[in-house]
C-alpha cells in the first residue's frame, strides 16, 4: 500500500507524542486513560502513537490493544494516529482500529520483506532504535533498501544517546525525497531537528507536551531564541525522565503526568518496567516544576 501525500503532509512540523498507558497494578486505569485522552486532545499535536515502545505495545494483550486504541481514536478523531506493529497481524488489528499508519518495531530477520508484508495494511514508519530497548542496527544496505519502499513514508530515529549515528541516519534519509526524518531523540529534541528532522514522535511527548510542540514551531518559524530557550527546558526535563534505568522512562512520563493533575497519582503502574523509589519520583516532580517556571 503507498502513502499518500496528505499523511506525510499531516505529520512533518508536527509532535506526536508516543502516550504511556495508565496502570493500577495489571489493570489498564480506564479513567484515567479517558482523562488522559481528553487533556491530550486539546493540546497542539499532530497525532498520537500508540502501541509503541512508550505504550508497552508488544506487551498489552489484543484486547487491551484494542482498548486503547479505540481510547484514542474517539479522542482524537481528526488527527494521525500510529500504531506500534511487530507482525501482519498486529497490522491488520491497528487497521481494524482505525489507525492511520503503522511504526514497525525493528525486526532482525528479512526486515525489508517485513517491512512489505506490514505495509500491505497501512503506510509504514521505520524504526531505528537504540538495543537496550530491542532495536536493531540496521546497515545502510538494509536502510536504503526500507526507504526505498512505496509504502515506508519516513523513519524514526532513537538512538538515545548518539549523535553520530542520528547524523549518519539524517544524512542517509535526506537521499529520499518525500521520506520524513522523524526525531525520537528524547536526550537531544531541538539538536535532532537542527540536523534535519522534520517531525517528532517522542515518549518525552507524553507530558509537558505544550512546550515540544512550541520547540517545533519555532525552529520552523525561525524564532531561534525562543527554540534555544525551550529546547534546554526540554532537555533538563529528559535528563530526569530519561534516565537510568532506562526502562523506567514509561512509569516516570505517567509520574509526569499526575505530577500535572493530568491523571490521578494513583494510576501511575508499569506491569513490565523495573521498580523505581520513591525519591526518583519526587525528582520527577522537581522536574515538571521546574520545566513550568523556566518556560514562563
Amino acid at each position: 500500500m503507498s502513502a499518500t501525500p496528505s499523511l506525510t503532509a499531516r505529520l512533518e512540523w508536527g509532535l506526536v507524542p508516543a502516550v504511556p498507558v495508565p496502570f493500577r497494578g495489571r489493570e489498564i486505569a480506564d479513567d484515567a486513560q479517558r482523562a488522559y485522552a481528553r487533556w491530550m486532545a486539546g493540546q497542539e499535536i499532530a497525532g498520537v502513537a500508540v502501541w509503541a515502545h512508550t505504550g508497552r505495545g508488544r506487551h498489552l494483550t489484543s484486547e487491551q490493544r484494542r482498548e486503547v486504541l479505540a481510547t484514542w481514536r474517539a479522542a482524537v478523531p481528526l488527527s494521525v494516529i500510529v500504531a506500534g506493529a511487530d507482525s501482519p497481524e498486529m497490522a491488520r488489528e491497528a487497521k481494524r482500529g482505525g489507525a492511520d499508519a503503522l511504526l514497525a518495531f525493528p525486526q532482525r530477520e528479512h526486515p525489508v520483506a517485513y517491512h512489505e508484508a506490514l505495509g500491505r495494511e497501512l503506510p509504514v514508519i521505520a524504526f531505528y532504535l537504540y538495543k537496550a530497548a530491542g532495536g536493531v542496527a540496521y546497515d545502510n544496505r538494509t536502510l536504503h533498501a526500507i526507504l526505498s519502499l512505496p509504502c515506508v513514508i519516513g523513519i524514526k530515529v532513537a538512538t538515545l544517546d548518539s549523535v553520530t549515528t542520528f547524523q549518519r541516519l539524517a544524512s542517509l534519509t535526506q537521499l529520499y525525497r518525500g521520506k520524513l526524518l522523524i526525531t525520537g531523540e528524547d536526550r537531544f529534541l531541538g539538536y535532532s531537528l537542527a540536523m534535519g528532522a522534520h517531525a517528532a514522535l517522542v515518549g518525552m511527548g507524553a507530558a509537558l507536551t505544550d512546550l515540544q510542540a512550541a520547540v517545533l514551531v519555532a525552529f520552523r518559524t525561525g524564532n531561534f531564541a525562543k527554540f534555544v530557550r525551550l529546547s534546554s527546558v526540554c532537555d533538563r526535563f529528559a535528563a530526569a525522565t530519561f534516565t537510568e534505568p532506562t526502562e523506567g522512562y514509561p512509569r516516570r512520563m505517567l509520574w509526569a503526568l499526575a505530577a500535572e493533575g493530568v491523571i490521578p497519582e494513583d494510576a501511575c503502574d508499569d506491569p513490565w518496567g523495573p521498580s523505581l523509589l520513591p525519591a526518583q519520583r519526587e525528582a520527577v516532580r522537581q522536574a515538571v516544576r521546574a520545566a513550568r517556571e523556566a518556560s514562563k
